[in-house]
């Protein structure tokens, strides 16, 4: 399913020949329902599902045998997560144990450091991952109630009772922070900066609010007594309801927002820059009842995040952020991100709809980061098809179809005329030129449009909880030409890496 070992540093080697700068990710943790980065267990801890298995052959903790009897099956341009479940644990095993038998010696002195650096984080990560499986992966409000609601001496007798597996849990996190090192530190040899994702809100079943209970609006028992979502927008007509819990920021204001503070200094000490999702919601959020199936019914909730950032700023000396302000924004959120002096977001996709001028490309801000598209997005390529789909509609008698068809025929016209493209397999093409031509000083674009690939490259649909985050690109689709391909954009446009 990939990894951060040597497929992700010749991702960068690619990223240096196409003369790039920045390469964006996903979140980094584990992974959740539907196998989605933005419903993590942790907020703090890397996913091991990205632990490089050649990275343990080259610190001589597994063979390079065990490594390649692994079968390779499926589509190579899937992930294939449930296979990758199946089969790491045996050999993370293997490494574990060969770690404990001073297999590697050389990274003794390192371990320790990782685990005086960690601990605020770490050991209850550890612990509540031993409990996950002693308790055969049920929510941690499932537990005896002693746990679930941390009675002190129940988690000493806990951790006491699972110290083998505390132990390989903190191994994983220490594994997963070495490789990342080594893919930090080859990214800014080749001089590519790497800019991490913070989702806004956490999982309900995860350490962050079992270990913090305080900070949620949480019932006795732990359950959620309202859920997040966002209300109906351009991507549903119900809203999304995500049923993530929600904090309780007036608690966190006490200890000057500390839980958020760290997390975002977690997350400095691995990237370049960071993008805060759903910055909305730093403003004001929207705050759905437990009853509700979707998230038409619900209640904006002011937060105080002028003085969240103001604390952020004060505390980690400079605020290396992107705000992700999409959505319903409104003058206030305007207001908080050019206060905080951070960049927003323009996407192209929603740039030439009637109405929508303000997304043009010659009307960006230097001050922003503009996208072909995010990963909630089709393709480029995919979009544009879809257009095409709907203006072709001109015989149906639905008004809502009837609608969206001449809608979709000024979209097409405008695209046209703005891009000069003449059809579906220019588009990719001409829509990068457009970005890289935006005044903004950040411009990127997801790899799937670099490589003209359709919807079924798609990344994620919003509201959809299968079938996402599995796309894959596959070395051979990186090839001298697109990187030639790019690099000549970046230098006529003035954005190439120098």
């Amino acid at each position: 399913m990939g990894d951060i070992g040597p497929s992700a540093r010749a991702f960068v080697d690619f990223l240096h020949a196409a003369k790039q700068t920045w390469w964006q990710m996903l979140p980094i943790h584990p992974i959740g329902g539907g196998n989605s980065p933005y419903d993590s267990s942790s907020a703090f801890a890397g996913s091991t599902l990205l632990v490089s298995l050649e990275g343990l052959v080259e610190d001589g903790l597994v063979t390079a045998h065990e490594v390649a009897d692994l079968p390779r099956m499926g589509d190579p341009r899937r992930a294939e997560f449930d296979l990758a479940r199946e089969l790491r644990p045996p050999i993370l095993r293997r490494a574990y144990e060969q770690f404990q038998n001073r297999a590697a010696p050389h990274l003794d002195d390192e371990y320790r450091r990782f685990l005086d650096d960690n601990g605020s984080w770490l050991w209850d990560w550890c612990l509540f991952r031993a409990l996950k499986a002693r308790f055969d992966r049920a929510p941690w409000t499932a537990w005896p109630a002693e746990l679930a609601r941390r009675v002190p001496e129940a988690l000493a007798e806990a951790r006491a009772g699972s110290a083998d597996e505390v132990g390989f849990q903190a191994f994983l996190q220490f594994v997963f922070a070495r490789q990342w090192n080594r893919l930090r530190d080859h990214a800014r040899s080749r001089g590519i900066r790497l800019m991490g994702d913070v989702p806004m809100f956490v999982a309900h079943d995860s350490v962050d609010v079992w270990a913090n209970q305080h900070m949620f609006f949480l019932d006795e028992r732990g359950e959620r007594t309202v859920q997040a979502g966002v209300p109906p927008d351009y991507f549903s007509e119900d809203g999304q309801l995500w049923g993530n819990p929600l904090y309780r920021w007036d608690v966190m204001q006490r200890d000057g927002y500390g839980w958020w503070v760290d997390r975002l200094r977690r997350e400095l000490a691995r990237f370049d820059a960071l993008r805060l999702d759903h910055f909305v919601a730093f403003h004001r959020y929207w705050e759905v009842g437990m009853g509700e199936q979707t998230a038409k019914n619900g209640r904006y909730v002011e937060v105080p995040g002028r003085e969240f950032l103001g604390r952020a700023r004060e505390v980690l000396g400079g605020l290396p952020l992107l705000a992700e302000d999409l959505g319903i924004v409104t003058q206030e959120v305007n207001g908080l991100r050019d206060g905080a002096g951070l960049p927003g977001m323009r996407i192209l996709q929603f740039a030439f709809s009637p109405g929508a001028e303000g997304y043009l490309p010659h009307r960006h801000p230097e001050r922003c980061v503009v996208y072909t598209g995010t990963h909630d997005n089709n393709t480029t390529r995919g979009w544009y098809e879809l257009l095409l789909s709907h203006a072709a509609q001109t015989s149906t008698t639905d008004e809502k179809r009837r609608s969206m068809a001449s809608d979709a025929r000024v979209e097409l016209d405008r695209i046209r005329t703005y891009t000069g493209i003449t059809r579906a397999g220019e588009v990719s093409a001409g829509m990068l030129r457009a970005l890289f031509t935006s005044p903004a000083l950040t411009a990127i674009f997801p790899i799937q449009d670099a490589l003209d690939e359709g919807a079924e490259a798609r990344m994620n649909v919003p509201g959809i909880g299968e079938g996402n985050w599995a796309y894959r690109v596959t070395p051979d689709a990186l090839s001298a030409e697109v990187a030639e391909r790019l690099a000549d954009l970046a230098v006529v446009t003035e954005r190439a890496r120098r």
